[in-house]
């Protein structure tokens, strides 16, 4: 369930809960498809004038790592918070939301548009959430 988002261009904030109880699972599920399907679209798009130092970059961080993987795009940590009451929640949800007004990218957070702000405007069109049932 996902229920808050934000994806800025080096770093995402999501605010999910896991079905199964296992966010660690889910994050590292999360994170091997992703990376598979970015580096998969910059292997594959033609256009991408970035592509051979895109590349070079992931498996440079990919070598440095020593897991066996040829890329590495996710850093291997998380920075996980427990969210424990209505309060924390809303704040951390306005933080998220900020993120992209802190970084000067725009000056409403509704106008970054693959951020949940906009959800909370009833704007589902990039990405539907689920709703946490007290908050929106």
């Amino acid at each position: 369930e996902l229920y808050a988002y934000c994806f800025m261009p080096s770093h995402i904030h999501l605010i999910f809960r896991s079905a199964d109880d296992n966010p660690a699972g889910l994050l590292r599920d999360f994170k091997s498809y992703t990376a598979r399907k970015i580096i998969e679209a910059i292997t594959e798009n033609s256009q991408e004038s970035r592509r051979e130092y895109l590349l070079w970059f992931f498996e440079r961080a990919g070598k440095k790592k020593g897991n066996g993987a040829k890329y590495q795009f996710w850093q291997h940590h998380n920075k996980p918070i427990e969210l424990w009451s209505e309060a924390v929640i809303k704040q951390k949800i306005d933080y998220i939301h900020n993120n992209p007004v802190e970084a000067g990218f725009v000056t409403d957070p509704t106008h970054w548009k693959y951020s949940s702000a906009r959800n909370f405007q009833e704007d589902n069109t990039i990405l539907e959430i689920d709703s946490t049932g007290f908050l929106g």
